[in-house]
């Protein structure tokens, strides 16, 4: 698969702050790629490495595995950075025309009025910018990356300052458009948010990449064992519990009762369907099935110690 974000040993520093250090990530072709870290982590900074606006120390960037620059390929990139500015006196309108000539790709009116009514914009079309708000002109910014429809998307915070409807509206609207085909490479500090709506995900920490993978791997590599919840739509009788526990010992599997609830834990996430077919042999009443799994919240807040190594990269 084309790999449309490649970067290699990426350097990056100020004074003697290593701000970008030594990262090398790929990002697919079809992805939506989250991006995670704390403040000051070099998020942004590696962002404007990527697409030209700093130049790295040392390491290599490759866009569509081209090591061109941003220059060569810039109707095929669409940038929502960090903050957008905007000319006050100009209407959202007037500003899409004008960075679509930039792109080089001239949008016509008809093209604006739709992308201004994607990100929710189209009523405030013919208003002036320096009358929006900062929900607004962040629409406005991410409506300037679509402008010239590209296939690569570079989202920096697309739903910060939003407000709850339109933060729903924005994730519908980016899932949509990696449905349509296009690569999306997003940061946000709303980790429910790329929990929700990132094939894969990526974590830096002071500078380097501290761990990688779908949320289903990071998942799997943070946690040795999977608790099952049974829920058993009653209290069972204690002759009955002493069966089914003794039956569960038989098959090496330990249980615990908690009014009503069997829990169980396994090796694995795909020992659970054999674990639900030995409680049917069991004449277990099975009224639900549940997982315990850390979210990507219990993931990011965890130190690196604190994890597998086999979770980070060395």
């Amino acid at each position: 698969m084309m790999r449309i974000i490649r970067t290699e040993n990426l350097v990056k520093s100020f004074g003697r702050e290593r701000v970008v250090n030594g990262i090398s990530l790929d990002v697919y072709q079809g992805e939506l790629f989250g991006f995670l870290g704390r403040n000051g982590a070099g998020k942004s900074t590696f962002i404007n490495l990527i697409t030209d606006i700093m130049k790295p120390d040392s390491g290599d960037v490759y866009l569509f595995e081209e090591n061109f620059g941003v220059d060569a390929v810039k109707d095929r990139i669409g940038v929502l950075p960090d903050y957008s500015s905007f000319y006050d006196q100009l209407t959202g309108l007037k500003h899409l025309q004008f960075f679509s000539r930039l792109s080089g790709k001239p949008a016509s009116k008809k093209r604006s009025f739709e992308v201004l009514a994607q990100v929710g914009l189209e009523e405030a079309a013919r208003w002036k910018v320096g009358t929006y708000s900062f929900g607004m002109k962040k629409k406005l910014g991410v409506a300037q990356a679509l402008i010239h429809d590209p296939e690569l998307l570079i989202l920096d915070e697309p739903t910060s300052g939003l407000d709850a409807e339109s933060v729903i509206h924005m994730q519908k609207l980016v899932q949509e458009l990696n449905r349509e085909g296009k690569t999306i490479f997003m940061t946000s500090h709303n980790l429910p948010e790329v929990e929700k709506i990132c094939s894969r995900i990526a974590i830096m920490k002071e500078g380097t990449i501290a761990l990688e993978g779908s949320l289903k791997e990071l998942q799997q590599q943070f946690q040795a064992t999977f608790m099952v919840t049974i829920d058993t739509g009653t209290t069972l009788a204690d002759d009955d519990k002493a069966r089914i526990s003794r039956g569960l010992a038989d098959k090496k599997r330990d249980g615990s009762w908690e009014d009503g609830l069997l829990r169980v834990e396994t090796a694995s996430e795909d020992a659970i369907p054999l674990l639900v077919q030995q409680l049917v042999q069991l004449h277990v009443p099975i009224y639900g099935v549940s997982v315990e799994q850390p979210s990507l919240e219990d993931i990011f807040l965890h130190e690196p110690e604190q994890v597998s190594d086999d979770l980070y990269k060395t």
